[in-house]
């Protein structure tokens, strides 16, 4: 399952919805409005296997690999959200929840750049 930050915007999420992506947006289908970042952490080791997206820039760290989630942190327009989501879920290094778990992303319009668990260095993706 795919989770949304509060700070995405409803048209987004509904483009999401079209195209007929799973997801669940913090405050309004998961969690409540302004939750901590340390509660959104907390909520997502407790559903397992989730997919966290974001334009909040606090969540590209490498402190926060966890097996039982990936972190993606967008930096791109809002407008652009839907479009970048799909992107990385058909991306060949990301295209099955196995391959993500365990991330922190940074996605922009570029590429990727990626810390893995356990890993010493950032790896970089080109789209």
């Amino acid at each position: 399952m795919n989770v949304i930050d509060e700070n995405i915007s409803n048209v987004q999420v509904d483009v999401l919805k079209g195209w007929r992506i799973p997801v669940r947006q913090i405050g309004s289908d998961i969690g409540w409005k302004g939750m901590s970042d340390t509660d959104i952490i907390s909520l997502l080791c407790r559903l397992r296997r989730r997919i966290f997206f974001t334009r909040d820039n606090d969540f590209y760290k490498r402190s926060l690999c966890h097996s039982q989630y990936c972190l993606v942190y967008m930096g791109i327009e809002q407008f652009e959200v839907a479009f970048f989501v799909r992107r990385l879920l058909h991306h060949y290094e990301f295209d099955a929840q196995a391959k993500r778990m365990g991330t922190v992303i940074r996605l922009s319009p570029s590429g990727l750049t990626v810390w893995r668990l356990h890993a010493e260095k950032e790896i970089s993706f080109t789209w």
